[in-house]
């Protein structure tokens, strides 16, 4: 019984240790902002769910991240590959009348195309995935600007333009303002999205032999050899899976901005990483988890809803508070490692 309790102890510090401040950190954080800008709309529910709209590209680009970060990689051209995939999307329907299904098609299909070349060249090639992903990001961001210099809205795609302005009704989250009206409290397909998709994953990490080999890659890839997990190939399909979610991802950025521009999503890689950390998962691979993920990204979303409710702060705020946050977790992950280092010695 003793030695039960001891592997179920090592398991919680080692696994769901930073996943538990991840979320006490949120709920301290939301608290806070119920606490001093409850007054000025942040109680209201549907604060919460604009943070959810706002941020639906960056849930499914986390989790994605998250994915090869549990393996030990890292993918620093998700931003590009956001800003292309508008691109394209905006381009083909915009300038060329390609039917919203079709371009959709393609730039999933590009995203499982551009995936795997990267994961073939990390897995079989045994290049690095920073050099590798570093090429992508300068690709993609390229294409991008070859497609047009210039920003192109979408205004004649009837099907994709009622899909943006679409809203979902939240079930029992109905609000009454000052004049009596009842206000509905919505959400947008994106969002749906996002959490079809991050539910997905969740379940392939957790309950899936593809899953158990991510983490047991991560954890040691000699030991995940003699455990009989082809390493090549599972790192390959990792990089497949996260380009479909990048170019995934892309698409819902699309939809929240019915434009492609070439600056679009700069430096949105970063915050994938940042939002993927902060959940919970080590730089170094073994560890991490969907959930977290979602919660990093909250946490960012929510210091950013905090700085501008006032209206008084710069937006640069964030980028401030979130490096704080970042640097933090970085400490414990050391930390923990650390402690890992002993305990095995």
């Amino acid at each position: 019984m003793e030695n039960k309790l001891t592997k179920h102890k090592k398991h919680i510090d080692s696994s769901n240790f930073l996943l538990i401040i991840t979320i006490a950190l949120f709920a301290v954080m939301y608290g806070v902002g119920l606490i001093f800008e409850g007054g000025m709309g942040f109680a209201k529910p549907q604060v919460f769910f604009n943070m959810l709209i706002d941020n639906a590209g960056l849930l499914i680009a986390a989790t994605g991240m998250t994915i090869v970060m549990i393996i030990g990689g890292i993918d620093i051209s998700v931003g590009s590959m956001v800003c292309l995939v508008c691109m394209i999307l905006s381009f083909g329907m915009e300038k060329m009348n390609m039917p919203a299904g079709v371009g959709i098609a393609i730039v999933l299909v590009f995203g499982i195309i551009f995936g795997a070349f990267q994961g073939w060249c990390i897995a079989y090639m045994d290049l690095q995935p920073f050099i590798v992903t570093l090429a992508g990001l300068f690709f993609c961001r390229g294409a991008a600007a070859m497609i047009s210099s210039n920003q192109i809205a979408i205004t004649k795609n009837k099907w994709f333009l009622d899909l943006t302005k679409k809203d979902i009704i939240v079930p029992f989250m109905d609000t009454v303002n000052k004049r009596g009206v009842v206000m509905h409290t919505i959400v947008h397909p994106s969002v749906i999205i996002a959490l079809i998709t991050v539910l997905i994953i969740w379940y392939v990490l957790k309950y899936t032999r593809f899953g158990r080999n991510l983490f047991a890659i991560g954890g040691s890839e000699q030991s995940a050899l003699l455990m009989g997990i082809n390493v090549r190939r599972t790192k390959f399909y990792a990089y497949v899976l996260e380009g479909f979610l990048s170019a995934l991802a892309g698409f819902v950025w699309c939809l929240n901005t019915s434009a492609g521009f070439v600056d679009q999503a700069r430096g949105f890689e970063m915050e994938a990483i940042s939002s993927a950390v902060i959940g919970g998962t080590m730089l170094t691979g073994g560890v991490g988890t969907v959930v977290g993920t979602v919660f990093g990204v909250l946490i960012k979303a929510t210091i950013e809803t905090l700085i501008k409710t006032p209206g008084k702060l710069s937006s640069w705020w964030t980028s401030i508070f979130l490096s704080l946050i970042l640097c933090i977790f970085i400490v414990l992950q050391s930390l923990i490692t650390i402690i890992k280092d002993k305990r095995t010695k």
